[in-house]
């Protein structure tokens, strides 16, 4: 891939951000298509009923592994040079930010990522909680709660400096990560054929999860292009929430993959929905869930800072490179979800749709 007459033509930031409108595009058209929502997927599971949105989700987890495994192994990428890979992960992080977001991701009825996408189809629930999530993570990073994100985060951490590759840890072979995804692939085919959903939401499922490698793939080839170092990256909503908020409120913004990422979600959301008739303006019903929602979008805010990701970052992203922590986050992300689903949503009126 020789994207060095494309740098040479607009630069290698605009070139960063470029890459993450383009990969924010083809995440927002499957997300709104598919109604990927790592929320709905943990609430059919904790009412044991494996449905469309459990199947969805599978399918999306399985078809970023299989992407991002198979660009591993043909060269396209290498999970080391990735950034949440080669920084010092944190194992307390994942399991106290991975419930809290689990937590509010329930509250808030969709993960950060859910609520990007409702929020470019008119639903004004999600651009205030969206909004609130954005101030809270910045927070969490730079802010008044970075002090007590670091606290919690430091009460246990990786070793070497490094986060831990779950792949060279159980010392299984490079191509384990490729054979486990296409078992997943598997499984999320059987549940969707169970459940009936049509072949064009499965379609757009696996788009969600292409995203995902596409970004990676994208950053890593601009890595080996670029004068300047790169952050090798992909889909994620915590940080680059906060970067695009800071993006314009600062003086001298900088392009970057995460600037361009959060637009392109919007941009491909929005046209997705409008084209099909889905586009509508929706608000808060009634002030307790208007409460909820803002408390579970702090929640969230806080806990994919402290977790190293939200639910697609670290859920997906994350995992699909076999990042250690990223899997705890994950497994404590569906505990969270599913204990607060049970104790709260079962004995209330709240139903599962993300919408």
């Amino acid at each position: 891939m020789d994207i060095v007459p494309l740098i040479d033509r607009i630069g290698e930031a605009p070139t960063a951000a470029l890459f993450g409108l383009i990969t924010g595009i083809v995440f927002g058209v499957a997300a709104q298509r598919s109604r990927f929502c790592l929320r709905a997927a943990t609430v059919e599971f904790a009412r044991r009923r494996m449905d469309s949105s459990v199947a969805v989700w599978l399918l999306t987890f399985s078809t970023a592994l299989v992407w991002v495994q198979g660009a591993t192994l043909l060269g396209l990428m290498r999970p080391e040079d990735a950034r949440m890979m080669a920084v010092t992960g944190t194992w307390s992080g994942a399991v106290i930010g991975g419930l809290m977001f689990g937590v509010g991701m329930v509250l808030a009825r969709g993960c950060s990522g859910r609520l990007l996408v409702l929020a470019a189809t008119g639903n004004l629930r999600s651009v205030v909680s969206g909004l609130i999530f954005a101030v809270v993570a910045q927070m969490s990073l730079h802010g008044w709660l970075a002090p007590t994100r670091d606290k919690l985060a430091r009460l246990w951490m990786t070793d070497g400096g490094t986060n831990v590759n779950l792949m060279n840890a159980l010392g299984v072979p490079n191509w384990s990560g490729l054979v486990l995804g296409l078992l997943t692939a598997v499984l999320a085919i059987y549940i969707a054929r169970r459940s009936g959903i049509g072949y064009k939401r499965l379609v757009f499922g696996s788009g969600v999860g292409f995203a995902v490698a596409l970004g990676w793939v994208l950053t890593y080839q601009l890595s080996l292009a670029a004068f300047e170092p790169v952050s090798v990256t992909s889909a994620t909503f915590s940080g680059p929430s906060a970067n695009t908020l800071m993006f314009f409120l600062i003086p001298d913004p900088v392009l970057e993959f995460d600037v361009g990422l959060v637009p392109g979600v919007v941009i491909g959301a929005f046209a997705a929905s409008w084209l099909n008739g889905e586009f509508k303006f929706q608000g808060f019903e009634g002030e307790a869930n208007m409460r909820r929602s803002m408390f579970g979008a702090v929640l969230m805010g806080f806990g994919a800072m402290l977790a190293g990701g939200c639910a697609i970052g670290a859920g997906v992203t994350g995992t699909s490179i076999f990042v250690g922590t990223a899997w705890l986050a994950l497994v404590c992300m569906w505990i969270g979800a599913v204990l607060t689903d049970t104790l709260v949503d079962q004995q209330g009126p709240v139903g599962v749709a993300a919408e």
